[in-house]
């Protein structure tokens, strides 16, 4: 299923141009007051919502995608996870251009591992990105998203798709500067994530999940997840070594080559033939 969060955390199933509200499938999640667990309540209980969604399919409320406010999927992750320099392509323009990484030596995702984004970044379809102030320049990352769907520790490559809950399109907007990167990528608005939460039977094959980036029309970034230098499994394995990976948390898997700066009034559109199209409009 591709499920959606949408006006004020109701639960939709995007068929098409329409959504199916379905938000009566959430009544399995606890009332939580004040207090909540660390994890993400609906990605955690995404089995039992989704046997309960389905038969509400035929008789549910049906709105036009156009007329809803779509929110990100995922509302409580624990942690966003990024993978800097993850592809081939993007780590030979990094080191070529010095606007990227402001003279400093570049990195690859072996020598220094994955980062945080602050989980006050996370924004949803058609965000509203405000650019920082004092930003020199502000660039647009796409990216695969994988959505973490069981809890787990110290877990093998060989095993690490099990614990997968679905997929999502992601933009990890960046100030490039000389600030710590955690600093530079979690700014209100830049962790879009979206348009849905697809579960793994909607993708033929994660390893092969083809995305691409527009900026105004102008297509910038296109590419697909058979070239990340650390595999979809390799970075659960990876992050998982260093802490718990709980339901709910997002890991952004990494952009390929061509990104590039925004500038107020740009239209930045994500598109994948799989997971949709995530847009976002930069103030």
């Amino acid at each position: 299923m591709q499920f959606c969060r949408f006006n004020l955390d109701r639960l939709g199933v995007v068929q098409g141009d329409e959504i199916c509200d379905v938000t009566d499938a959430l009544d399995t999640l606890p009332d939580v007051k004040w207090v909540r667990s660390l994890h993400d309540p609906f990605v955690a209980a995404l089995d039992q919502i989704s046997a309960k969604a389905q038969p509400l399919l035929a008789s549910a409320p049906r709105l036009r995608r156009g007329d809803v406010t779509l929110e990100a999927p995922v509302a409580l992750p624990s942690k966003i996870i990024g993978a800097p320099v993850n592809y081939h392509a993007h780590l030979d323009e990094a080191q070529d251009d010095h606007g990227l990484h402001q003279g400093a030596k570049v990195h690859p995702i072996d020598e220094i591992g994955c980062f945080l984004k602050a989980g006050s970044a996370l924004v949803g379809d058609r965000a509203m990105i405000t650019l920082p102030k004092d930003a020199a320049r502000v660039d647009h990352e796409a990216e695969v998203a994988v959505i973490i769907g069981k809890a787990g520790r110290n877990i093998a490559a060989s095993d690490a798709m099990a614990y997968v809950a679905g997929y999502s399109l992601a933009l990890d907007m960046t100030v490039r500067g000389k600030q710590d990167r955690s600093m530079r990528k979690s700014c209100d608005g830049f962790a879009v994530l979206g348009p849905t939460l697809a579960t793994p039977d909607e993708v033929a094959d994660p390893a092969r999940l083809a995305f691409s980036l527009s900026v105004n029309g102008e297509v910038r970034q296109a590419s697909d997840t058979s070239l990340l230098i650390r595999s979809i499994p390799e970075l659960i394995e990876m992050c998982s070594a260093f802490y718990s990976l709980l339901p709910g948390d997002v890991i952004m898997t990494g952009t390929p080559a061509g990104v590039g700066p925004v500038a107020v009034g740009d239209t930045i559109v994500v598109t994948s033939p799989e997971l949709g199209v995530l847009t976002a409009h930069v103030t």
